[in-house]
């Protein structure tokens, strides 16, 4: 059954060069005078240096200032029962781990959740679920939106290369989990939200217009993978988002001997996807060709072996979930699909 449609959606949204050096600012306007940041470990400088001065400058203090390398449920426990009080916000900066952890203290503090992200390798800094792992294994549960988000499209631009082309391989993923979702409306019944499909499948066209890495390109990315997190927000899963080639993805961080980035490993799989569901197949390529998402795979292609064991796998890791993998035994067609298609046979060993 559809829920009504009530949600809590980022209030504060800046995707801006020089957002960083603002952050400050950002937190003051919301009347917050006491924080508690969370930055990944690592974090290159001048970013760090670039947060203490912008809090400085406006007489915010961190009363907790916290390097972030695991990102596993105890951790994350013991963060929160250690929080200082007096703090009225949570920042969380930098990269994944980081970010989920932040957000999931927010959730358990319920505090506002600030999300500065440096890079962009997927949607899962405005998503409403934090990624962490539970003995060993990742899990998603369950947290709140970001009440900010803040996302400096020079810093992101200047990230590693890498990282954005995982953010492109995330978002196209929409295409096929949308489709995912209307063959399961068609085959169980599962409920659509119109609405959220909508606007995941927009966000891809948005970057589209401009897939390219200056600010622009920058902007357009973050800005679509945010309304993806805002879209599973606003359906209470995460069919908007994540389908049939996120399935193969958590298959092959499972299984493979040296699982990549999960934008890689999602990229790769919306474009084998989309042959199996027969749509959007060259929407995808066309994009891989103008980021160049196709020679950084090809400059570590996946093993083939590996792949078709994630393949089998797939439709086990989660129950009840319906996607183009369960309508059919698909694996005679992909093991076909990796040796013959063009692009697809270049990036696999």
């Amino acid at each position: 059954m559809l829920r009504p449609t009530q949600i809590a959606i980022p209030t504060l949204v800046r995707a801006k060069a020089g957002a960083l050096d603002r952050l400050g600012i950002y937190l003051g306007r919301c009347g917050h005078r006491k924080v508690a940041v969370f930055l990944s470990k690592g974090l290159v400088e001048p970013l760090p240096e670039r947060v203490t001065r912008s809090l400085k400058e406006q007489s915010i203090e961190p009363v907790a200032w916290i390097e972030v390398s695991d990102n596993d449920l105890e951790s994350a426990a013991r963060l929160f029962a250690d929080l200082p009080k007096g703090a009225s916000a949570i920042v969380g900066v930098g990269g994944g781990k980081a970010l989920d952890v932040a957000k999931y203290v927010g959730f358990l503090s319920h505090l506002p959740y600030f999300a500065v992200p440096t890079s962009l390798s997927n949607d899962g800094f405005c998503s409403p679920q934090a990624s962490l792992t539970i003995r060993g294994k990742r899990r998603s549960l369950p947290a709140a939106l970001p009440f900010g988000v803040v996302i400096d499209t020079a810093v992101c631009r200047d990230a590693p290369r890498i990282l954005t082309l995982s953010g492109v391989g995330d978002l196209v993923a929409k295409f096929t989990a949308v489709r995912d979702w209307k063959l399961a409306f068609h085959t169980t019944g599962e409920p659509v939200d119109d609405f959220a499909a909508l606007m995941s499948n927009g966000t891809i066209y948005s970057y589209m217009s401009h897939p390219a890495f200056d600010l622009e390109g920058i902007r357009l990315l973050a800005t679509s993978l945010m309304l993806n997190g805002i879209a599973m927000e606003i359906c209470g899963s995460s069919r908007p988002a994540s389908g049939s080639e996120h399935l193969i993805s958590h298959a092959l961080d499972a299984t493979s001997a040296r699982p990549r980035l999960h934008g890689l490993q999602v990229g790769v799989a919306s474009y084998l996807m989309s042959i199996l569901q027969g749509e959007n197949m060259e929407r995808i390529a066309a994009l891989f060709d103008a980021t160049g998402f196709w020679d950084a795979i090809t400059g570590d292609p996946f093993s083939r072996a590996e792949w078709l064991t994630a393949v089998r796998m797939a439709p086990s890791i989660k129950e009840g979930f319906y996607t183009v993998l369960s309508s059919r035994d698909v694996l005679p067609e992909v093991e076909r699909i990796l040796c013959s298609d063009p692009r697809l046979s270049r990036c696999f060993r």
